[in-house]
């Protein structure tokens, strides 16, 4: 059997840039090189695509010195990247592309879109589903028509808070009590998420998510358990959710220093929980992940209180692959290995239908 050609897209034009590289690394050394040949695509924080050639010149982050630009073909007749350099250039067909792209323009439908044009098979869920969830505030729309509970909101929307603040942080005061979290609705990796526990807190909460993104969560603080499940399948595949994990972390929240630089932070798979409420986690990944049209990946996040209640928080339809993600771990804990892992992640985008 024809190996398949694979390209894998990692880096992105999101504050969450670093964390795609890092993820990157990961999967690649867990693709199975016998059934698979992989061309790499870099895409810098200025968004110009490179080709790149080795997992090592991602780890010494040089990939960026490349000169051959590599991009994607829409063109659907071609199914293919693109390779351009010194005013030469070649068609490399492909079979399918693994998307290790975090935040905007790689998690939230952009790329996703790109891919249904050229009729490319892709990892990870489609274009509704992947703007959805990476929108906090209509991923919280959706789940309201579900009846699963999730913490209670307010949105700001960037243009009114700048126009009359504060009417802004009057309405938010008269809805959430202190203390409360600040969150731009299209981010990850805890990026530009604050905890006010007063008004001075919340107007510089807010100033740091405007940075982020045009739309502002506002949240009320749950106290309890920090959990997450992951999720496989969708489609014409059974939906299958992992064991949960808890997140320990070293600060007062799981912010970006605390998942991806402080030791101190640890995830705990299997965690003792109050009652049945670890099955109840599971059960609501799956009705979340198919409210928002799921497909191929997700890890929801929750909390849970002491007396049991589960209460949903965001859901990540490309969650990370570094050493230190939730994702892989909850996965290698029901047996299933990083490259099982990968391999089925990418079979479920052979499989697809439309």
């Amino acid at each position: 059997m024809s190996k398949k050609r694979i390209a894998v897209v990692f880096g992105g034009q999101s504050s969450e840039h670093v964390v795609s590289c890092m993820s990157a690394v990961n999967v690649i050394e867990q693709i199975d090189t016998l059934r698979y040949d992989i061309i790499l695509i870099g895409i810098t924080e200025s968004g110009r695509w490179l080709k790149v050639e080795s997992v090592e010149d991602i780890r010494s982050d040089t990939w960026r010195e490349s000169r051959t630009a590599a991009i994607i073909s829409p063109d659907a007749t071609e199914k293919c990247v693109i390779l351009t350099r010194d005013g030469q250039t070649e068609r490399i067909p492909i079979d399918v592309v693994f998307p290790i792209l975090h935040g905007p323009y790689g998690e939230d439908g952009t790329i996703q879109g790109l891919f249904e044009l050229a009729q490319i098979p892709y990892v990870g869920t489609g274009v509704l589903s992947s703007a959805v969830s990476m929108d906090k505030l209509y991923t919280k729309l959706i789940v309201d028509t579900i009846g699963i509970r999730q913490a209670a909101y307010v949105p700001v929307l960037v243009w009114k808070l700048r126009k009359d603040p504060d009417f802004v942080i009057s309405q938010i005061e008269e809805s959430l009590p202190y203390p409360m979290f600040i969150k731009p609705a299209n981010a990850g990796s805890s990026r530009g998420v604050s905890k006010a526990e007063n008004r001075e807190q919340l107007k510089e909460g807010l100033k740091e998510a405007s940075c982020h993104d045009r739309k502002i969560l506002v949240e009320e603080a749950i106290v309890g358990h920090e959990i997450e499940c992951a999720v496989l399948g969708g489609g014409e595949k059974p939906v299958l959710s992992s064991g949960v994990g808890e997140i320990l972390a070293a600060a007062c929240f799981y912010d970006f220093e605390s998942k991806y630089y402080n030791e101190e932070s640890r995830t705990v798979l299997g965690p003792d929980l109050p009652g049945d409420s670890a099955q109840r986690v599971k059960k609501a990944a799956e009705q979340i992940f198919n409210a928002v049209d799921g497909y191929g990946l997700a890890r929801v996040d929750f909390f849970v209180k002491d007396d049991g209640e589960v209460i949903f928080n965001e859901i990540n339809t490309m969650p990370g692959f570094t050493a230190i993600s939730m994702y892989p771990m909850l996965w290698e804990a029901e047996g299933l290995s990083k490259r099982l892992l990968i391999d089925k992640l990418i079979n479920l985008a052979l499989e697809r239908k439309p």
